[in-house]
């Protein structure tokens, strides 16, 4: 697995828009003001200050990204938001031209990472969008993701409480109101293998398509076994459960040693599957964390696509610890 070069002073980033553009220009300057806190140079290309669900063309979107790839004064690129439609853009990722710089997004940049990470053995970081440090005070897990793209990598420890209602927020505030409880479904949890995965209502559509590189990644490193996590977004109980077994049957699945999902954004279900039992009839009895604090529900852990991580869970709180090795 190849790390990139982690960010120091005058270091510049490369802030694009490869899914939605940004629209609230406000606080998506507020959140920039926290990289140029720490001393670091921005250029955006000229895709991300676009107030639409789609920033550009898929080709168009493809073009920028990959401008900054090849761009020698950037030395890591952030994507500007979450959306729907990233996907799209990657008949025109030129794998070649992808170097080794961080990437980092989270949501609909998914499919993006995933391909970096899977196809060149490249490190990429899961967790925030350039717009998603837009709090008068960041909270400690912001505070965190900006920490590990300087390669500051801290062990990450469960949070107190998280947030249920992103409409009570003050100032871009987290509103933090209830109590975290990350849950297991098969005892306690013990386990240290290669991490790889994010938001599974994008990852979905990847299977069958010439962007999978999944297999070839997992048999790389079957030595270390697999974790995988899952960001769910909007997925029912049934589409995850469905998702799962069709990740399961293209081979996805293999050399896994356990499985972490984040809280569910927006949970629901029309049937008795439930989000517990689709995990349970497809993994079984392997280690098995729910409701950890990553993905779409605050606080958010950053993680490294590709690291070693080690996870450990017990009466309700859990930690990862990252290995860049």
């Amino acid at each position: 697995m190849r790390y990139p070069n982690f960010l120091k002073k005058n270091s510049t980033i490369g802030i694009t828009a490869p899914s939605a553009g940004i629209e609230d220009t406000i606080n998506f300057d507020k959140s920039l003001e926290y990289f140029k806190n720490n001393e670091w140079n921005i250029y955006e290309t000229n895709n991300v200050r676009v107030p639409l669900d789609v920033s550009s063309s898929s080709e168009e979107r493809a073009k920028q990204f990959l401008e900054l790839e090849k761009d020698d004064k950037i030395d890591a690129i952030i994507c500007a938001s979450g959306g729907d439609f990233l996907t799209d853009m990657l008949p025109f990722i030129n794998l070649d031209e992808i170097n080794n710089k961080w990437v980092m997004g989270s949501s609909d940049p998914t499919n993006l990472l995933y391909l970096i990470t899977t196809a060149k053995d490249i490190a990429t970081l899961y967790g925030h969008n350039a717009g998603g440090f837009d709090s008068t005070k960041l909270f400690k897990s912001q505070e965190v993701a900006l920490e590990y793209l300087k390669g500051n990598i801290l062990k990450q420890d469960s949070y107190d409480l998280y947030e249920v209602n992103r409409d009570g927020r003050i100032d871009g505030n987290y509103n933090l109101e209830e109590k975290v409880n990350w849950k297991t479904l098969n005892g306690p949890v013990d386990i240290k293998g290669r991490l790889i995965g994010g938001c599974i209502d994008c990852l979905k559509y990847l299977p069958g398509t010439k962007y999978d590189y999944t297999k070839d990644f997992i048999n790389r490193y079957k030595d270390d076994k697999i974790i995988w996590y899952f960001d769910v977004f909007s997925q029912t109980a049934e589409d995850f459960y469905l998702t799962l077994f069709q990740l399961k049957e293209s081979g996805w699945f293999k050399n896994i040693c356990g499985v972490i999902v984040g809280r569910v954004l927006f949970p629901n279900q029309y049937t008795s599957m439930t989000y517990e039992k689709a995990l349970k009839d497809i993994f079984g009895n392997i280690p098995i964390i729910m409701d950890a604090d990553i993905g779409h529900v605050a606080p958010k852990m950053t993680l490294i696509n590709g690291s070693i991580v080690e996870i450990k869970f017990e009466n309700g709180k859990g930690s990862i610890t990252t290995y860049l090795e």
